[in-house]
């Protein structure tokens, strides 16, 4: 047969433990922010349910013990009561917290990178909801650092900063694409020096995908004619096909960038830095549940791709 208990509550017993530490109903009252008639009827109210005595109440001056003996046995089951309620509370908090991911991503990662990610993360996870937010990478590191609503960052790093912690996914190496019919598609592989007199489209300032072509082109004292700028990959790729100019540009090995665009690639003799890829995070910072989950599952989808790294 279930044994009935008492309708305790979290307001009625930090009323009683407050007033033991208070010794008096004013105090109580300030502490917790509810009138004097509000501390008594929570207080009334838990003795009622107990059925014995908790304090006295006798007006007049301070007396030196204000609980009574039954209420001094009962202090530190309260305390018990209370240290467990807050630990349910936040076993509960631990299980909802997280369930909508806020994610700051650059357009080349979201766009040929996190869309499939995520379509695989839903059916592994359907009951969290991501949100992505585009930008370049130098915001996406302002926002990881200064943003505490965006859970990560999937970024090429722009600069290292003390206050993030990078975690590698994979890195790509260059190409140059051009425009079918362009003279330099008869060629298999092209230098720098060539490329310097072309029209060149690049990304937009605060990308480290444009700094690491510059710093190429400057370790060979050559100055490159930068005819366009634009912020993705996609519109560079539709700025070729246009006759624009060319290009120099990261691509994954499965060939998805340029599969079906009017575009031809080709190898670039000098050496230019790999993009790294990876995740953002606050350094010291533990991630939501759900936020680990996405990220360990970002990371097993790159685990079995060595061509990438």
């Amino acid at each position: 047969m279930a044994i009935g208990l008492p309708h305790l509550s979290t307001d009625q017993i930090a009323a009683f433990v407050e007033l033991a530490r208070q010794g008096q109903i004013r105090g109580t009252a300030d502490v917790l922010g509810i009138t004097e008639q509000g501390v008594r009827n929570r207080l009334l109210a838990l003795e009622a349910q107990l059925g014995v005595e908790l304090y006295r109440k006798r007006r007049g001056p301070r007396r030196a013990a204000v609980l009574t003996d039954q209420g001094r046995r009962f202090l530190p089951h309260a305390l018990s009561f209370l240290e467990r309620a807050r630990e349910l509370c936040l076993a509960v908090e631990l299980e909802t917290e997280g369930r909508e991911i806020r994610v700051a991503a650059s357009q080349y990662l979201t766009r040929y990178v996190l869309i499939d990610v995520l379509q695989a993360f839903r059916t592994e996870a359907p009951d969290i909801h991501v949100r992505v937010s585009t930008m370049n990478e130098r915001e996406i590191e302002d926002a990881v650092l200064g943003d505490p609503d965006v859970a990560f960052g999937l970024a090429a790093p722009y600069e290292s900063s003390p206050e993030l912690v990078y975690h590698h996914l994979f890195s790509m190496g260059w190409s140059l694409i051009c425009p079918r019919r362009h003279r330099l598609a008869g060629r298999r592989r092209v230098g720098l020096d060539v490329l310097a007199r072309q029209p060149l489209i690049l990304y937009e300032r605060g990308s480290s995908g444009r700094q690491h072509v510059l710093d190429a082109f400057h370790a060979r004292r050559l100055a490159p004619h930068v005819a366009l700028e634009t912020t993705g990959t996609e519109t560079i790729v539709s700025m070729v096909e246009a006759g624009l100019g060319v290009s120099i540009v990261p691509l994954l090995p499965s060939g998805v960038i340029t599969r079906g665009r009017r575009v031809e690639v080709r190898s670039i003799t000098d050496p230019i830095r790999p993009i790294h890829s990876g995740v953002l995070l606050r350094r010291g910072e533990t991630p939501a549940h759900a936020t680990e989950r996405l990220i360990e599952f970002t990371r097993a989808r790159f685990a079995g791709e060595p061509a990438l790294r």
